[in-house]
């Protein structure tokens, strides 16, 4: 074993990538990527379309609106 294994491996995974192995684990996790990253986003694109539709869709009678003031006012 070389120094270089030890830095980028435990020794398990080591021996397997010294075997011919490693291409597969990186390709697990670039599957793994592409498999988790759409998922959150749409998981995140969901959450604000709902929240938006919540907003829009809410009576202004129960809405908590809060005053937002001009600079010039904050200043005089």
């Amino acid at each position: 074993m070389s120094a270089e294994s030890f830095t980028l491996a435990c020794s398990t995974c080591a021996n397997n990538f010294a075997e011919g192995g490693g291409n597969a684990a990186g390709l697990a996790i670039l599957f793994l990527l592409g498999v988790i990253v759409p998922v959150m986003v749409a998981i995140g694109f969901f959450m604000v379309r709902i929240a938006r539709r919540e907003q829009a869709a809410l009576d202004p009678e129960f809405r908590d609106d809060i005053p937002v003031q001009n600079s010039q006012e904050s200043l005089s």
